[in-house]
């Protein structure tokens, strides 16, 4: 009878106490908290900066200046290098683009939204080497590459998402509200929509995974499976949670230092955010 109460107590401690434990396992992730640490900046040499792309391969950073008009056919926008100190390499590595913005890397080759056109440019070569047009463009804005080469690049102004394959444009999403941040990991497409994060399925099935964010929602990059850093032009940054959860990092809405298209490094963590109208970048660290 004893050994029969021993064991029977026994066990009922055990469970307390793994409910115990799963309640204080809930209760850390749920208040887990992020935060994004300076580590450097650039000078203020580099001419509106839209978007940065890290560059694992040759360890520097692509930044695409506007310089003229966000909107305008001006010859004036060109792509800059920024070493991963902070060090402007060359301001215009290749120029004669318009208003380029967001970019994307397959391969040898880095594709660049042009407002009406994709620009592609060989980066071994430091030329553009073809202009793809997308009809009934008026304001495409990013790029993301998927695993099988597919590019997709977004037109905020006129709702959609088009698809490139094989040098050819076609439309891939549309009625869309202002889509602008773009990326590809595996076989989904993440979209921002004006506030929203949306995940497309290969079969083109749309959730919402998280809402009400600013509605100038510009950059994303993933951080963990289902973990997302989210920038926004007018100059608030969100980690948004894989509940769909979201933590301000930092909010730069009142001194109007935009947050545009920003890059990341995943190994290291860190975040490098365009300033627009600021003329440099600047590098986070995530903590």
């Amino acid at each position: 009878m004893t050994y029969y109460l021993s064991i029977k107590i026994l066990t009922i401690n055990m469970k307390y106490f793994f409910l115990v434990c799963s309640i204080l396992a809930a209760s850390f992730s749920f208040g887990q908290e992020h935060s994004l640490v300076k580590i450097w900046e650039t000078d203020t040499l580099l001419k509106t900066p839209e978007s940065v792309l890290a560059y694992k391969h040759c360890g520097f950073l692509f930044v695409s200046n506007i310089d003229g008009g966000a909107a305008a056919k001006d010859g004036k926008g060109s792509v800059g290098k920024v070493s991963l100190d902070g060090k402007i390499i060359k301001t215009d590595w290749v120029s004669g683009l318009n208003a380029p913005k967001g970019m994307g890397i397959l391969g040898n080759l880095l594709y660049v939204a042009d407002l009406t056109e994709v620009v592609v440019i060989d980066i071994k070569k430091e030329k553009v080497i073809q202009h793809i047009p997308v009809d009934s463009s008026t304001f495409l804005n990013d790029i993301a590459v998927d695993k099988k080469g597919i590019v997709y690049v977004s037109d905020t102004r006129t709702g959609k998402v088009h698809r490139i394959e094989n040098g050819k444009a076609t439309t891939y999403l549309s009625k869309l509200k202002a889509p602008n941040g773009l990326l590809c990991v595996d076989d989904i497409l993440y979209v921002l929509d004006k506030g929203s994060l949306l995940k497309v399925t290969s079969n083109k099935q749309i959730t919402s995974l998280a809402d009400g964010m600013d509605a100038s929602t510009d950059g994303i990059e993933m951080v963990t499976t289902d973990e997302f850093i989210v920038s926004c032009w007018a100059g608030i940054i969100y980690y948004v949670k894989a509940d769909g959860n979201k933590q301000i990092l930092f909010d730069n809405r009142a001194t109007k230092i935009n947050s545009a298209d920003i890059g990341y490094n995943a190994k290291e963590k860190i975040v490098y955010v365009p300033t627009f109208y600021g003329n440099k970048v600047v590098a986070y660290q995530l903590k």
